[in-house]
C-alpha cells in the first residue's frame, strides 16, 4: 500500500495547529490547511505490512480500511478513498477531528518509526468530499413501515439513525438538549469540533428522512411508555452522563463545578450569542484548577485559557507517564506515554509552564469565609506495583495549598442516569451501565436495544459509532428477521 519505499523516504509530518498565542483568541478549529501534496506524501508512508494492525481490534474499532484509502490518497484518487472510508465509518469528520487515533498506536510502522498520520488523512478525505459536493443525502428507495425511536443524538444515536434509516425504517431521534449532537455538540469545544461540522451532517440525515425532536428528555418530559407503545423498537444511546464526583470537605462551596456543566454552558452561550449573554461559567481573571486529565480536562483547560484566566493548574492523580513505551506496554497496545495536547501547549505558551502536576491527591476545598472556594489542599502520592495491583500511598510532609477561585472536576463519568433504567425495568451491569451483550445489544426488555457509552461506559467517539452500527443491525434483524446492515 502507498509507495513501497515511502516510509523510508518521508518523515512523519502531522497537520500543524495554529500558533497557540493566536488561536487562544478565538474558538475556531485549530488545525491549519495543508497542500494536497503533503497528504499524498504522508499516505505514501503506509507500508505493505501484510497484516494491517491499524484496522484490527487493537487499532480502529470501526475496522476502517486504512491501508486502502491511504493508497488511494497517495495516488490522488480521492473520490474512491471517500467511498472506502464511508464503507465502515458513518462520520469520519468527527473521528478525524476528535478520535485519539488508536489506529496510529497499532500502526506496524510504529515499531521502528513514527506511525503513519492516519487521523489527518482520514479528516482530509471527508473534508474533501464535502468541498467537492460528493457527500449528498441518500434516502432509502422504499420504507418498511416500521418505527424506531432512538434516544440520544450523540455519535452512537446518529449512527443508529443513519443505519436504520438506510434500511428503510422510520426513525425519530429524541434529544434532551436544544440542539442535535449530544456529546458532539455540547461536550466537545468548538475549537476541537466546529458545530457547523455537526450541523452539516445532521442536515444530511434530515434530508434522508430522519426526524429529530429536541428539548425531549425521555423519561422526564417525554413518556418512555408512550414511546414503547408507538414504536416497533427503541434504541437507547443516551450516553454516560453521571460525572464522577469528588466528595471531600468543602465540596459544597461556590466555584466548584463539574467539567461538563462548564463546557456545555460555554458552547451554548457561544452559539447563542458569541458569549454576550453571560450565561456561562467564566474563568476570566480567575485562578483555575482542573482536577483530572484526559480529553475532558484538556477541553476545560483550553476553554479557560480562551476566557482569559489568571492562572491554570491541572491535577493528575497518576504519575507522569514515560516518554517512550514501557516494557509492560508493548506494541500494538495503545502507547501510554507522555503527550502534550492542545490545551497544555496553550497554557505553556501563555504562562510559560505545562499546567500538569502529576501524582497529586486533592484533600479539601478551602472556604474564603463567604462560602466560595479559595483554594485546594493536596498531598503528593506514590504509586507502587504490588503483584500487578497498583497501590497509592500518601507521602508525608508533601501537603500544599493551591490558590483557586474556580475548580473544574474532570474525573470521568460513572454511567447513564438512573431514570430510564428505573422506568423501563432495565437490568444494569455492576458499573450501572445498561446491560446488553456486545454484538447483540439487546436489553432484557423486548424490543429495547442499547449502544454507546450508556452500554459500555465512558469511551471514545469511534466506539460509539461502532456500537451504533452493531445495534442498528441487530434492531433491523429484530424488526425484519434478517439484516443486510454491517
Amino acid at each position: 500500500m502507498g509507495k513501497p519505499t515511502g516510509f523510508k523516504e518521508f518523515p512523519r509530518e502531522t497537520v500543524p495547529y495554529r500558533e497557540p498565542l493566536l488561536r487562544i483568541n478565538d474558538y475556531y478549529e485549530f488545525l491549519e490547511e495543508v497542500p494536497e501534496q503533503h497528504l499524498r506524501t504522508q499516505g505514501a508512508r503506509c507500508m505493505d505490512c501484510g497484516v494491517p494492525f491499524c484496522q484490527s481490534e487493537t487499532g480502529c474499532p470501526v475496522d476502517n480500511l486504512i491501508p486502502e484509502w491511504n493508497d488511494l490518497v497517495y495516488r490522488g484518487r480521492w473520490r474512491e478513498a471517500l467511498d472506502r472510508l464511508h464503507k465502515t465509518n458513518n462520520f469520519p469528520e468527527f473521528t478525524g477531528r476528535v478520535c485519539p487515533a488508536p489506529c496510529e498506536g497499532a500502526c506496524v510502522l510504529g515499531i521502528i518509526d513514527p506511525a503513519v498520520t492516519i487521523k489527518n488523512i482520514e479528516n482530509a478525505i471527508v473534508d474533501r468530499g464535502f468541498e467537492e459536493g460528493w457527500i449528498v443525502p441518500q434516502p432509502p428507495e422504499k420504507r418498511t413501515g416500521k418505527k424506531v425511536a432512538v434516544i440520544g443524538s450523540g455519535p452512537a444515536g446518529l449512527a443508529v439513525a443513519q443505519q436504520l434509516n438506510m434500511a428503510g425504517h422510520n426513525i425519530t431521534v429524541y434529544e434532551r438538549d436544544d440542539r442535535v449532537g449530544g456529546l458532539l455538540m455540547y461536550g466537545i469545544p468548538n475549537m476541537k469540533l466546529d458545530k457547523n461540522t455537526v450541523d452539516r451532517r445532521v442536515d444530511i440525515l434530515r434530508a434522508e428522512g430522519v426526524e429529530f425532536v429536541t428539548n425531549a428528555h425521555v423519561g422526564v418530559n417525554v413518556d418512555i411508555h408512550e414511546l414503547q407503545e408507538n414504536s416497533d423498537a427503541i434504541v437507547l444511546c443516551c450516553g454516560a452522563t453521571r460525572p464522577r464526583d469528588l466528595p471531600i470537605p468543602g465540596r459544597e462551596l461556590s466555584g466548584v463545578h463539574f467539567a461538563m456543566e462548564f463546557l456545555l454552558k460555554n458552547t451554548k452561550s457561544l452559539l447563542d450569542s458569541n458569549l454576550q449573554d453571560g450565561q456561562y461559567i467564566s474563568a476570566k481573571d480567575k485562578d483555575v484548577i482542573v482536577i483530572g486529565g484526559g480529553d475532558t480536562g484538556t477541553d476545560c483547560i483550553g476553554t479557560s485559557v480562551r476566557h482569559g484566566c489568571k492562572s491554570l493548574i491541572n491535577f493528575e492523580l497518576l504519575s507522569e507517564p514515560p516518554a517512550e513505551r514501557a516494557d509492560n506496554n508493548p506494541w500494538p497496545q495503545w502507547p501510554r506515554i507522555y503527550r502534550i495536547d492542545y490545551g497544555h501547549a496553550e497554557v505553556e505558551a501563555k504562562f510559560g509552564k505545562d499546567p500538569r502536576e502529576f501524582a497529586i491527591l486533592s484533600k479539601e476545598f478551602v472556604d474564603d469565609g463567604t462560602g466560595k472556594v479559595a483554594g485546594v489542599k493536596t498531598v503528593q502520592v506514590e504509586w507502587t506495583n504490588n503483584n500487578g495491583k497498583f497501590e497509592m500511598t500518601e507521602l508525608p510532609e508533601t501537603e500544599k495549598l493551591w490558590t483557586a477561585d474556580l475548580v473544574l472536576l474532570a474525573m470521568g463519568f460513572l454511567g447513564p442516569e438512573d431514570t430510564l433504567a428505573e422506568k423501563l425495568g432495565l437490568d444494569c451491569d455492576p458499573r450501572s451501565n445498561f446491560k446488553a451483550d456486545f454484538g447483540r445489544h439487546a436489553t432484557n426488555i423486548d424490543g429495547v436495544f442499547a449502544a454507546g457509552d450508556c452500554r459500555r461506559g465512558q469511551s471514545l467517539v469511534v466506539w460509539a459509532i461502532k456500537e451504533g452500527r452493531l445495534a442498528a443491525r441487530e434492531c433491523d434483524r429484530y424488526l425484519m428477521g434478517s439484516s443486510r446492515l454491517t
